[in-house]
């Protein structure tokens, strides 16, 4: 206890200065939404489609995600996300198909970007530039250009907030500059006085949170609606910074399998630490399950974590549990002794993909 409070710890294994990318976040999701305020979508893209499909894989589909999740309530249009070389079946004339890669090199994106095109749909690609950018400019598709030089998981604001003013351009959903302005302030508010690096372990909650689960498995629970996509963060946050297995189910779905499975294998549970994410827009017979879980799961898992929303929009609330686990990600980094900003296995992975 106490190594997170100390800076030479954090720069001794943070050789690549990880925790300077998730502090400037806050910043980076301003820029984000001045980049998306500011991109003018040409005027044959206004029109009504069947379905919106995004495609993209890692970093560049998380902000996908986050933004079906958020406007599910609100878009009349169903969203998916792809994460596949191909569409799925449905996708042709009718439907927008927003391509994301950060780097604009990912096989299985430029993959969807030609399948998007044979089936004759519309297509926006979002990129800092590589082939992605390329074919766009060449068939003359709208493209919103993304600044470069970041991991792709560290570009979270760039490929969500151009999305969800793509969105509002588009006329799926309503302008939302208020609750990104919201979403903005209460992330700064967050990393100076609750969960940045200056804030002390017995005061910051993802510090705490971070040297709990320690030499743990982690389990990540949360409600199907609008929290879904932040398991998904954190779980993938936790393994590439983190360097460490992690886990995820939704509500009200776990309660009909895998509550079941709390039972074996017994000498591995104490071992397990379950952390559930909560807002205050959970539906009421979700919080209810929440709780009777609690009860459940209590005596056999080693620890349970409770993780609230902060904000007043949804936006920020969901922003909010983000930033939370961007940092207990990066905390736990530092307690495993790990740079958190490498990640080998993916590209050795890459590299022997580019041999075949």
């Amino acid at each position: 206890m106490g190594d997170l409070d100390d800076m030479k710890i954090l720069k001794k294994y943070d050789v690549s200065d990880m925790l300077k990318l998730i502090a400037e976040f806050p910043e980076q999701a301003s820029e984000a939404a001045r980049i998306g305020k500011k991109f003018t979508l040409p005027e044959s893209y206004k029109v009504g489609y069947s379905n919106i499909v995004c495609a993209g894989l890692g970093g560049s589909a998380i902000g996908a995600d986050i933004m079906r999740s958020y406007v599910a309530d609100e878009s009349v249009t169903p969203i998916f996300v792809c994460r596949n070389y191909t569409l799925p079946n449905f996708v042709g004339r009718q439907s927008l198909v927003v391509v994301a890669s950060y780097s604009g090199n990912t096989e299985e994106t430029i993959s969807a970007y030609k399948d998007a095109k044979a089936r004759g749909a519309r297509i926006i690609a979002m990129t800092s530039g590589g082939e992605i950018a390329k074919m766009a400019k060449s068939d003359s598709n709208a493209c919103v250009i993304i600044p470069p030089g970041l991991p792709p998981r560290c570009a979270l604001g760039y490929s969500f907030f151009p999305l969800l003013a793509l969105m509002s351009k588009i006329g799926v959903i309503g302008d939302k500059s208020k609750d990104a302005e919201e979403t903005i302030k209460t992330l700064r508010d967050m990393n100076e006085k609750l969960i940045g690096a200056a804030v002390a372990e017995k005061k910051n909650p993802a510090k705490r949170i971070a040297a709990n689960i320690q030499n743990k498995y982690v389990i990540i629970y949360g409600g199907q609606d609008h929290i879904d996509c932040v398991i998904t963060r954190w779980r993938g946050q936790i393994a590439e910074n983190s360097k460490t297995l992690a886990s995820t189910h939704v509500f009200p779905e776990m309660n009909h399998n895998e509550i079941v499975g709390w039972e074996n294998p017994k000498k591995m549970l104490k071992d397990f630490v379950v952390i559930i994410l909560r807002d205050k827009a959970d539906h009421p017979r979700i919080s209810k399950r929440m709780d009777i879980t609690k009860v459940i799961i209590k005596k056999k898992a080693g620890k349970i974590l409770e993780v609230e929303s902060s904000g007043s929009s949804l936006l920020a609330r969901v922003f909010s549990l983000i930033y939370i686990g961007d940092f207990v990600s990066y905390y736990l980094a530092i307690l495993n002794k790990r740079d958190p900003s490498p990640v080998e296995s993916v590209m050795y992975l890459k590299t022997e993909l580019g041999k075949i």
